[in-house]
């Protein structure tokens, strides 16, 4: 077995054993980034290992809003869900804790939809069903030497630890809380969402067209997640009812209850070289999705930001010229360069709406909710945020 380790402060790295090297690529996290990654590369007749991920502990209630750019690269990939568990939003509603409004209409953008919520188990079912028909993709217990390893093992990550990279980490006051529910009323394909008193609550339609089922992200401050989760289904529903307002009717459990403390973050540094024993040698590293970079899910862009980056990575590599190894840390410098131009407006957009609905000061939240109710009378500027949230800028 062959483990990446630390070696001169992080800079480098090196395996405990030489091996004949028969792989390009070593993708170590097999989540939705990590599969994604390995297909777009075999398309590239690259010779791809990507190390298996522990399953979930539990029923997973994940669910996640890609928007039209991460579609469009799964269909390429011929893993995008069906319709039941890919649900289209036609509409969103946000709204303040003060009279402020914001709203976002499919059809005023000339979309088929605004985003869509796809169940994240179906999504890495036809993930790994691709990659078991694809030769060029072979899974592997643990990881194996090769030109590149790129890190796609989540914020947790323990090799980018092991390589001594700063994962530079602004932690919010929040836990998100998730889990399904079944409404009285129907979804009407409308993602809504709340912000009070340094909550925010998401209900997110699925099943599609007609569908009366939601998930829910709920992002609480921190010293109420304990009480929260503690509560019984019935006295967890009612709160959620009281939290939404009623707008979708009596509310119903259908899926446990998981919760994780919210962060910003992001790496100081996204690639580096790799050493035997020490010594220097033709190999690279290099990260990607939540291992390199966390942003606040209000906005539902995480998963958009990690499909980005393996796109990116994809297609750098896959127009390189023929002399040089995907290993090249030009190549992977120059990715580097361009996801973090990409996720810093991102992320510091996140970071201060989340910075300016926690606070309870009561100018605060008058001047947030008059702030929302401008951007609905903006325009142009609110076309054009929903067309960048949309990936159709």
């Amino acid at each position: 077995m062959a483990i990446l380790e630390s070696r001169h402060k992080g800079e480098c790295a090196s395996y405990n054993r030489p091996m004949p090297q028969t792989f390009d690529v070593c993708i170590r996290g097999a989540g939705v980034v990590g599969h994604t990654l390995a297909l777009l590369l075999a398309r590239e007749r690259l010779r791809v290992a990507l190390v298996s991920s522990a399953p979930p502990c539990g029923p997973d209630v994940r669910a996640y809003a890609l928007n039209t750019a991460s579609r469009q690269l799964l269909e390429s990939l011929r893993t995008w869900p069906d319709a039941v568990h890919a649900s289209p939003v036609l509409r969103m509603q946000v709204q303040g804790d003060q009279g402020g409004e914001v709203l976002f209409d499919a059809a005023s953008q000339g979309a088929e939809a605004l985003t869509w919520i796809v169940d994240v188990p179906a999504l890495e079912t036809r993930l790994a069903e691709a990659v078991r028909y694809q030769p060029q993709v072979e899974r592997v217990s643990a990881p194996v030497p090769a030109a590149l390893t790129v890190i796609c093992e989540g914020r947790a990550s323990q090799t980018r630890t092991e390589l001594g990279v700063d994962f530079e980490v602004t932690p919010y006051a929040q836990h998100a809380i998730a889990t399904r529910l079944v409404c009285e009323l129907p979804h009407g394909q409308t993602a809504r969402q709340w912000f009070h008193q340094g909550s925010i609550l998401a209900l997110l339609p699925l099943d599609g067209e007609g569908g009366h089922k939601v998930a829910v992200v709920w992002s609480v401050p921190a010293e109420q997640v304990a009480e929260l989760l503690a509560l019984d289904d019935d006295s967890f529903t009612q709160a959620l009812e009281a939290a939404s307002y009623g707008e979708l009717g009596a509310l119903q459990l259908c899926a446990a209850r998981a919760a994780w403390p919210l962060q910003q973050a992001q790496a100081s540094r996204w690639c580096g070289p790799v050493l035997h024993h020490g010594q220097p040698s033709t190999e690279s590293w290099v990260l990607a999705g939540d291992a390199a970079h966390n942003v606040h899910p209000l906005a539902g862009q995480g998963l958009n930001l990690g499909l980005g980056d393996v796109q990116a990575l994809a297609q750098i590599l896959s127009q390189r010229e023929e002399w040089r190894s995907v290993a090249d840390l030009r190549l992977l410098r120059r990715y580097e360069r361009e996801r973090k131009a990409a996720i810093l407006p991102v992320g510091l957009l996140m970071d201060g709406l989340q910075q300016l609905f926690s606070r309870p000061e009561p100018p605060l939240q008058a001047l947030r909710n008059w702030g929302m109710n401008s951007f609905e009378r903006s325009g142009l500027l609110k076309d054009w945020m929903a067309r960048r949230a949309m990936g159709t800028r």
